[in-house]
């Protein structure tokens, strides 16, 4: 029997697709042993998103957070995911090779690695910057539909993704557009053009049929599959790591994976979800309109706030239908961040407005000018672009120079010499309030459910009907509970 191998994402792409990225490091760590021990090829745990996320909402360092879960995941690589530090800007190179040696420091290892555009000259630039730090790339080969993204694109993108001598290549299916027959033709393509590079799965389930996608590139060839743990696996997460695996089993294949000992992972991330109000993740039913307008659900949401605004959320399945009209006009961009929200935000102007391309939001301009890369002055409607670029702003934004700074510039602009990196990198990317609230804020603090071996214990000992008082110590550390007596009311 063939074995299979593991990404596990719970940590980085469960959480994100369906907590907003709201699991604390406390969350984490009780359950870190564990997912090292259950035969994972490798955890992922981070992306550029979280470091904002953790400082600004959660008070915590993340960079912290990475040194805390490699202490405990000794065994298995911890990976990032990552395209740009600058979602809707450009990075300062010096400032992208930091965060790298930064993240190398920590104890990642791993790193795939994106593109909007599934551009080689942009994966050759963040390949080259993650390799200089000691950390492996994956290439993430971005899936999409449209007229442009026929099997000949796939098979020449991977073949340029192949010349960057990655570590692996990763077909990444961010959106759930993947179906089992698409994946049947698209996956031995691929596979013929790795050059013997593994190639990876990365599928989600927003359509439903994430699992059935994962069977199939199975038998189609792939080797190492994505998934999550539930309660952070489904819905518009990736598939369950105990569903897939159950049905790798019954088809023949092995996979080394310890279910029994991610059992309780699930029961306590399950814990978490109710005791704090967060989604469980759940089977989704198939939506065809998914593949027509392909917007990510998160972004779908912003778009009904946004629309919510001006009195318009009545007019969301119109902004939709746009959206078809404006990503054709745009050449096809992948409906991934950042360029799905460039193409709803302006979709929703038009229908807001009520004439299309009357009134542009600075997105679509600088996306119009080839600032978000692409090349746009081949892809894009001539006519649509001419009357994007035909107005004061475009001109002005036009001007604007980009100028690459050395770290000393930077670290002068930001702080002072004595600045440390990691200190340098978040005044970089965030603001000084942000960080010095997170400073304050102290060390991680520790999130205990009923897994906890303390709280079983004191729970156990608390069900001899005759306790009246517990105590447990160890250094550092001492813990009495009493039961009040009940008062003598008399006859």
């Amino acid at each position: 029997m063939e074995k299979i191998e593991f990404v596990d994402v719970t940590l980085r792409d469960g959480q994100q697709s369906l907590w907003a990225e709201r699991m604390t490091t406390g969350m984490m760590l009780p359950i870190a042993e564990r997912l090292d021990s259950a035969g994972f090829d490798s955890i992922e745990t981070f992306s550029p998103s979280h470091v904002g996320k953790c400082v600004r909402d959660l008070r915590e360092d993340p960079f912290e957070r990475i040194r805390l879960l490699a202490s405990r995941i000794k065994k298995t690589p911890l990976r990032v995911n990552a395209g740009g530090l600058n979602i809707f800007g450009s990075d300062q190179p010096a400032i992208y090779d930091l965060f790298w040696r930064i993240l190398a420091a920590a104890g990642v290892s791993q790193s795939r690695i994106s593109d909007s555009w599934n551009d080689p000259s942009v994966w050759n630039l963040r390949v080259t910057a993650a390799r200089k730090a000691g950390i492996a790339p994956i290439i993430n080969i971005t899936y999409s539909i449209s007229p442009r993204h026929t099997d000949d694109y796939y098979a020449e993108h991977t073949r340029q993704a192949v010349l960057l001598s990655p570590y692996r290549l990763c077909l990444k299916d961010p959106g759930g557009l993947l179906t089992p027959e698409r994946t049947r033709t698209l996956v031995p393509i691929m596979l013929k053009n790795s050059a013997g590079i593994p190639v990876e799965l990365h599928t989600h389930c927003s359509t439903g049929l994430g699992p059935l996608c994962c069977l199939e590139a199975v038998q189609q060839g792939i080797r190492i599959v994505n998934t999550a743990i539930p309660p952070l696996a489904d819905g518009a997460s990736l598939p369950s790591i105990f569903d897939v695996v159950g049905n790798l089993h019954a088809l023949g294949y092995r996979t080394g994976i310890d279910e029994e000992s991610l059992r309780p992972v699930a029961k306590h991330f399950t814990v978490i979800a109710r005791r704090e109000e967060l989604p469980i993740g759940a089977p989704v039913a198939y939506d065809y309109t998914q593949y027509v307008h392909q917007v990510p659900g998160g972004m779908i949401s912003n778009m009904r706030h946004q629309m919510r605004e001006v009195n318009a959320e009545h007019r969301l399945p119109a902004a939709l239908e746009e959206t078809v009209r404006v990503r054709a006009e745009f050449g096809y961009p992948i409906m991934v961040t950042p360029l799905s929200q460039f193409v709803g935000s302006q979709a929703a102007l038009n229908v807001i407005v009520g004439e299309r391309y009357k009134e542009v939001t600075d997105q679509s301009i600088r996306y119009a000018l080839g600032h978000f890369g692409g090349d746009v002055a081949t892809l894009m409607n001539p006519e649509v672009r001419a009357r994007i670029l035909d107005r004061p702003r475009a001109r002005a934004l036009a001007g604007i120079e980009r100028q690459d700074l050395s770290l000393e510039d930077i670290r002068r602009d930001v702080g002072g010499a004595g600045l440390s990196d990691e200190e340098l990198l978040l005044r970089y990317l965030l603001r000084k309030e942000d960080i010095a609230a997170m400073r304050s804020a102290g060390p991680v603090k520790s999130y205990i459910t009923d897994t906890d071996p303390l709280v079983t214990l004191v729970a156990d000992l608390s069900k001899f009907p005759d306790t009246r008082m517990i105590q447990i110590s160890k250094p550092g550390f001492a813990l009495t509970l009493r039961k009040d007596t009940p008062i003598d009311q008399g006859i």
